[in-house]
């Protein structure tokens, strides 16, 4: 998956290949982002992980997170299934 970039910098994921990682229907992710339930960050990378940035997508308990390169490739991603009481934790 390569992520782009609009003029203002902000990140642009395509929506069927991101709806196919949440296991949702293309319109059940769009509904899902017009009432608000996705919520999204982007961390830039220091040190060691200068040039990398995460993008993380949260719906639920479901959280995806993507590595990108300088050149916004996908480097690694993952999905994780938040269990309640335990924020942190990822089953696999």
């Amino acid at each position: 998956m390569l992520i782009e970039r609009d003029a203002n910098g902000d990140f642009i994921l395509d929506s069927s290949e991101l709806a196919e990682r949440f296991g949702l229907s293309l319109a059940d992710l769009r509904r899902h982002m017009r009432h608000g339930s996705v919520a999204s960050t982007v961390e830039i990378g220091t040190g060691e992980h200068e040039g990398t940035k995460r993008v993380s997508l949260r719906l639920g308990n479901r959280l995806w997170r993507a590595v990108l390169n300088d050149e916004n490739e996908v480097q690694h991603e993952e999905m994780t299934v938040i269990r309640p009481n335990s924020p942190g934790r990822r089953l696999r």
